[in-house]
Order: C-alpha cells, then sequence, then structure tokens
C-alpha cells in the first residue's frame, strides 16, 4: 500500500485529491495537511512513501516545505501541484530536489500516474512539457538572468510579472510588504532591470508567464 501525506489549504481540493487516490487499490491517503508548517512536522515525525505538496499555502508554502525537508534530509519524494505552468517552476524546483511538478488542472488525469511514476523511482513532468525540453537541447546554452535568481526572488519575480500588487504578494508568501520590496529590489539589480513593466516584458519574452 502506497502511503500518502497531501497538504493543500483548500478543502474542496484536498477532498478532491483524497478521493482520486483512494480510489485506486493499492493507494491510501494517510495524512492531510491544511498548511505548510503542519506539513513540515507530520513528514517529520511520520513516515510516507510520497507526499502531494500545494506550491501555495499560509505559514510555509510548498516551495519552504521543500526547501526545509531537504535541509533535514528527510529522505521522502515530494509531488508539487501548482496552479501556475510547468514553464514556470517545474524544472526549477526539480533541480531543487522535487520529484514531479503536476498543474491543478491535469491532476484529475494525471495525480495517479504521476504518483506511480514516482514511486517507481522515476520524475514526473507532464509528456508535453517534456517534448519542450527536448526541443530545447538542441539550442546554445545561456544562462538567462531569471536563472541567477534564488527561489524565492524567482517566485516574486513571476507574481510581480503577473501584476501583483507587494500586499498581494506578501499574503501570498506569507511575508511583509517591506520584504517583498527588499526582495523585488534584489532581483532588478540581477536581472538589469529598473521597473516592474521591463519585468513583465522579460518574463513575457522568457514565456515565465
Amino acid at each position: 500500500m502506497i502511503k500518502i501525506l497531501i497538504a493543500d489549504d483548500h478543502p474542496l481540493i484536498l477532498k478532491g485529491l483524497k478521493i482520486l487516490i483512494d480510489d485506486e487499490p493499492d493507494m491510501k491517503v494517510v495524512a492531510e495537511a491544511r498548511d505548510g508548517k503542519e506539513a513540515i512536522d507530520l513528514l517529520k515525525n511520520n513516515k510516507y512513501d510520497i507526499a502531494v505538496i500545494d506550491i501555495s499555502m499560509p505559514k510555509k508554502t510548498g516551495i519552504e516545505v521543500l526547501e526545509n525537508i531537504k535541509y533535514e534530509k528527510i529522505d521522502i519524494p515530494i509531488l508539487i501541484l501548482s496552479v501556475y505552468p510547468e514553464e514556470q517552476y517545474a524544472m526549477r524546483l526539480i533541480k531543487s530536489g522535487a520529484s514531479g511538478y503536476l498543474t491543478k488542472d491535469s491532476a484529475p488525469d494525471e495525480l495517479v500516474k504521476a504518483i506511480r511514476k514516482i514511486c517507481d523511482g522515476g520524475k514526473y513532468i507532464s509528456d508535453i512539457f517534456a517534448t519542450k525540453i527536448v526541443n530545447t537541447i538542441s539550442e546554445p546554452e545561456t544562462d538567462k538572468p531569471h536563472e541567477l535568481l534564488s527561489n524565492r526572488e524567482y517566485r516574486v519575480m513571476c507574481l510581480l510579472a503577473m501584476g501583483k500588487s507587494l500586499k498581494e504578494i506578501g499574503r501570498e508568501l506569507n511575508i511583509t510588504n517591506k520584504t517583498v520590496s527588499t526582495y523585488r529590489t534584489r532581483l532588478l539589480e540581477k536581472m538589469k532591470l529598473k521597473t516592474n513593466a521591463e519585468l513583465t516584458k522579460y518574463a513575457m519574452e522568457n514565456k515565465l508567464i
């Protein structure tokens, strides 16, 4: 039996994920978390075969859960679930230690397949995104400015490019407006940009939003 922890702050999504998983004869959701801190506590104190973690949660984001688990050297595969397209976060999070990335739109069709592949020792991204990666292999390698950003700076960059205010970003990432402003200043400096408009243009040109 594959024992699974799921973490999402939306009760309906949590319930839907549980139904999808528990429908399988060899899978069972044995723990649920409503925020990132609760997910970390459960992962530290219990054994699971895989954790399905939402990227956006109160107290600790899914990215912070992943970073914490890797820092603590807790050996469990993490499947990140997100409303954001794979182009934004998939490869970055897999490089950071995630075992897979799945958008919520595709979860009803792909969640069970993703869990099975990861529990068999593989990594999971959608077939469409895998094809996009293969098609870019022959392109000359370049270190693009956004690739120099930390995970938190990158997240702030994407949210700014999507038109989110400092207050909205702070609420989503559980940080103060002042901290968001500090990240904004830092990432603009690293990327050699001056305004949010330039940032949005860059993000669109590089298909980050």
